[in-house]
């Protein structure tokens, strides 16, 4: 390690909770660009996400991990597993949760995973610009009193209302090291994986009912046409029941063809080319339980 380098800090930050927290719009503005898929739909982040900030004081790679919650399906096991594995595997774990009402059973579930760790955690108490003042004295209060967090941040990702505070005070907690990615790094996630994402938080739009939690997503082809400044991409949309698989496709294809335009639309301005998208629909019947079905989505059960 240089002399320069030991001067400065790095490490690894777990963002955890319950679903709807905040944690993927947390992290895309702390990274200042889109690179974790956001909805309204509980469960929507299902793999760890990794966002890198990287500033004078240092680098934190942050970690945006599926919700906390209690599985009812193969994948939502998975789901569960990846975070509490983050949250031993960091420097810091760092608790997102809503400000906007009081502790719920979800709230209190992650609280009982952080404890059972050994791992130094933060709390950021999100959507503070949705709650009035007493009440939000009333939220820090409450969690305080579980003796758990080392620093209660009241923020909002969605204006950055206080995360330079959160920031400086992650910084504090790391070790000094050397930098793990280069520094215009934001994240270490492939193309392909960033895209079928995208595709599947177009889904996540335009669908309601069962059909969100039951979609998955498989870059079949994703290729740069250098001679014509053109990403061409065919992709594979997974559902469990052919009932599902009507709605998606809609009459006259109508709810398929405006995924493919809102996704077009992300993936061109994630990488500032022209795009071909072409998506398909294809039934895999109960694939959140299939183990073989999990792991060829990327899902790997250790």
């Amino acid at each position: 390690m240089s002399k320069a380098d030991a001067t400065r800090k790095s490490g690894f930050v777990a963002l955890v909770g319950p679903p709807n927290a905040g944690k993927s719009t947390l992290i895309n503005r702390l990274v200042g660009q889109k690179i974790a898929i956001i909805s309204n739909k509980p469960q929507t982040t299902r793999t760890s996400i990794r966002g890198i900030v990287t500033r004078s004081e240092g680098q934190i790679v942050f970690l945006d991990t599926p919700g906390i919650h209690r599985p009812k399906h193969r994948l939502g096991e998975y789901m569960v597993d990846v975070a509490e594995n983050s949250i031993r595997e960091v420097d810091v774990a760092l608790c997102v949760i809503d400000a906007s009402h009081p502790i719920s059973a979800a709230e209190q579930l992650v609280f009982e995973k952080i404890a059972k760790t050994k791992t130094p955690a933060m709390l950021a108490l999100n959507k503070v610009d949705t709650v009035a003042k007493d009440r939000l004295l009333e939220r820090i209060a409450q969690i305080a009193g579980e003796d758990l967090f080392l620093e209660i941040v009241p923020i909002s990702a969605r204006t950055g209302e206080q995360l330079p505070r959160l920031l400086s005070l992650l910084y504090e907690r790391l070790p000094d090291g050397p930098f793990y990615y280069p520094e215009d790094v934001v994240t270490d996630h492939p193309d392909r994986m960033l895209v079928a994402e995208l595709i599947r938080e177009k889904v996540l739009q335009v669908t309601r009912e069962e059909i969100p939690h039951s979609v998955a997503v498989e870059i079949d082809t994703f290729e740069y046409k250098e001679d014509v400044d053109q990403i061409h991409v065919y992709a594979t949309i997974y559902t469990e029941r052919n009932s599902q698989k009507g709605i998606l496709i809609g009459k006259n294809g109508d709810l398929l063809k405006r995924v493919g335009t809102l996704a077009r639309q992300d993936i061109e301005a994630l990488f500032g080319s022209k795009t071909y998208l072409e998506l398909w629909v294809k039934v895999k019947k109960d694939w959140r339980n299939q183990a073989n079905m999990l792991r060829t989505f990327g899902f790997h059960q250790e």
